[in-house]
């Protein structure tokens, strides 16, 4: 087993709220300067910057998670990642079928651009990303796993889209493989203000809008090697893999 160091909630260009410079390069450029072995591609309610991410990061020996930060009905931020570029472009197609039809003007709230490996822009998406889909917590949660994902709400303890301020709680009921704190948190003291065992797996990311908040937040996992299926076991403590405590 090895310790693999991820960030595993960082947003591109692609959305609205992340800086210009979050392109799809210089976020590996990034990430393998603040020697991280893993990250997470997750921009608001689409996964169509996730596939450029991969190659790069192929290219450059650094692992990476198809993912996406889903907002719920409740208006509930999720983390959402996928084992392959099927079951991706399965959940693609999920978003643009229960993502409301909202224009906007990027001036005012940011440009949500498509870019390649180049920098340049191929496309501006119009319609607002950063919205609510028509689709409860309950929903979303099973059409990730129907399709082979792992689900994990995003920054729980946050006082906007995180669930416990939006649900006023985190139901027992809900399917969830882990869950996401941010990167400030203290782990331990997030498990006793929540009434969560040591059995829940806690991820702390950065959250990154801009380069300079990449690796700013991290989980250490052990594992054989930094793929999907093994950051599945970690998250559920199978043959020891796991998440290492900092």
């Amino acid at each position: 087993m090895k310790h693999f160091r991820a960030d595993l909630h960082i947003h591109t260009v692609l959305s609205a709220c992340a800086d210009l410079e979050m392109s799809p390069v210089n976020i590996v450029n990034m990430a393998k300067s603040r020697n991280l072995d893993l990250i997470g591609i997750t921009d608001h309610n689409s996964t169509l910057h996730c596939n450029l991410v991969k190659r790069l990061a192929d290219e450059n020996g650094l692992a990476l998670l198809l993912g996406v930060e889903v907002t719920t009905r409740e208006e509930v931020h999720c983390l959402a990642y996928f084992p392959d570029r099927k079951s991706l472009e399965l959940f693609q197609r999920y978003l643009e079928q229960h993502l409301p039809k909202i224009s906007y003007h990027p001036e005012q709230m940011g440009y949500q651009a498509l870019v390649d490996r180049d920098d340049q822009i191929i496309r501006l998406v119009e319609e607002y990303l950063n919205v609510a889909l028509d689709q409860g917590i309950d929903q979303v949660a099973e059409e990730v796993h129907k399709l082979g994902g792992l689900f994990v709400p995003a920054h729980i303890e946050r006082p906007m889209y995180g669930i416990v301020n939006q649900l006023g709680f985190i139901p027992d009921e809900l399917n969830c493989d882990g869950l996401g704190i941010m990167r400030q948190s203290n782990e331990s003291e997030i498990r006793k203000k929540y009434g969560l065992s040591n059995d829940t797996a806690l991820i702390k990311a950065s959250d990154a809008h801009v380069l300079e908040e990449i690796g700013s937040g991290t989980t250490i996992f052990e594992l054989k090697e930094p793929t999907f299926q093994e950051i599945s076991m970690a998250l559920h403590g199978i043959d020891g893999r796991k998440i290492i405590k900092e």
